[in-house]
């Protein structure tokens, strides 16, 4: 009988009684890391987030929120304005700004009346080309809607163009810039003959900002001329469009009365322009413009003619409630509004009789006129802006 020493298989079977030991062994240890693993995981508690510092768990932060300035001039929204009356000028900004804001406008005015019936719709703000060119034409908007700020050295009051003609200068009836650019050249018996556009544009920062011409060729004129093509693209040259300027309001019943127009302005005008006309302000913003005095337009410019204003003030005022003055109460309130002193005329002679015989010999201007004992036409001092 052979022993394990003598078998001569027993060399061969003990790598294969090792290799199925430690086969085993290793199994074995696997299985108890199973065990292990299994019975940590499925008794462990979930994980608990970190605390907050208490100041989070017991405080909201504040957030804060980004507020848009209003458009400057542009006449603030009066969706704001007719909802309550605003307690200062502070205030009048604030209410002003979340309302012309989300109509972004201004700056530009509030939603177009029913009554407006436009014969040409301009381009959206949107529509601005790139490039130099629309870089141009944005200068012109930003000089049309904050005219004090980007034209200085040109404007003398605190008015803004956007003041007189609203939406951005694309709104009918409020002689839109559309209208305008597209109605020039033309003669002029203000000027006595014929004026292009850029001219026609000089004359309202005489007259209407109540202060000196820009150069032609220059970059503000540039500017607003560039900016008004753009406006007036596509519409039609040599015709008249409806709701191109201010409209005609038929003469009233009465002869326009200065104390039934004053009546009138303290109950739809002193919201916004104030009791005594000159508006409000918030710091060195001009939220609602002035009327009369000092910060005015001059005696020379076209709203100082009752006719005019009266136009004006029927399809447009009060602001968001255009067309709901009588035309009896549009003349009254323009013949107040007129009837208060204002910058004197540039073409003053150094005689008021003989101006008024030269440039406002006319029903509709009370330049030279006497209204309750006082002699119109005398000017004011110069505003300090």
């Amino acid at each position: 009988m052979n022993t394990p020493q003598d078998d001569p298989r027993a060399g061969s079977r003990q790598p294969v009684l090792w290799f199925a030991g430690g086969a085993g062994v290793l199994l074995i240890v696997i299985a108890l890391v199973a065990v292990l693993m299994f019975s940590s995981e499925f008794g462990r508690k979930p994980d608990r987030p970190p605390l907050l510092p208490s100041t989070t768990l017991h405080e909201t932060p504040t957030p804060t929120v980004a507020r848009t300035p209003p458009p400057d001039n542009a006449p603030p929204s009066p969706v704001a304005a007719a909802a309550s009356a605003p307690a200062s000028a502070a205030s009048a900004a604030s209410a002003s700004a979340g309302a012309q804001n989300g109509a972004a406008a201004v700056a530009q005015g509030a939603a177009e009346p029913a009554a407006h019936k436009a014969g040409f719709t301009p381009p959206a703000e949107r529509e601005i080309p790139a490039g130099p060119m629309g870089d141009v034409i944005r200068q012109g908007e930003q000089i049309f809607l904050h005219t004090a700020a980007n034209a200085k050295g040109f404007v003398g009051n605190s008015l803004n163009c956007v003041n007189c003609h609203l939406d951005a200068g694309r709104r009918p009836d409020s002689a839109p810039l559309w209208g305008a650019y597209v109605s020039y050249p033309a003669y002029r018996s203000k000027t006595q003959e014929v004026d292009t556009f850029a001219s026609r544009l000089r004359g309202c920062f005489m007259y209407s900002m109540n202060g000196k011409a820009p150069p032609e060729g220059g970059p503000v004129l540039v500017a607003l001329e560039s900016y008004a093509y753009w406006l007036a693209k596509g519409a039609p040259t040599g015709e008249k469009l409806p709701g191109a300027g201010y409209p005609k309001v038929p003469k009233p019943p009465q002869a326009p009365d200065i104390e039934r127009g004053r009546a009138v302005f303290a109950a739809q005008c002193a919201l916004c322009h104030g009791a005594d006309g000159q508006g409000q302000r918030a710091g060195d913003t001009q939220v609602y413009p002035p009327l009369w005095g000092a910060r005015s337009f001059n005696w020379g410019a076209g709203m100082a003619g009752v006719d005019k204003a009266a136009g004006f003030i029927k399809a447009n005022m009060p602001f968001s409630k255009a067309n709901t003055l009588t035309d009896q109460e549009a003349w009254d309130v323009a013949q107040f509004m007129d009837a208060q002193e204002r910058p004197q005329d540039p073409r003053f002679d150094g005689n008021i009789a003989s101006t008024r015989k030269k440039f406002h010999d006319s029903e509709y201007s009370l330049y030279g006129q006497t209204v309750n004992g006082k002699l119109l036409g005398q000017g004011t001092p110069a505003a300090r802006r």
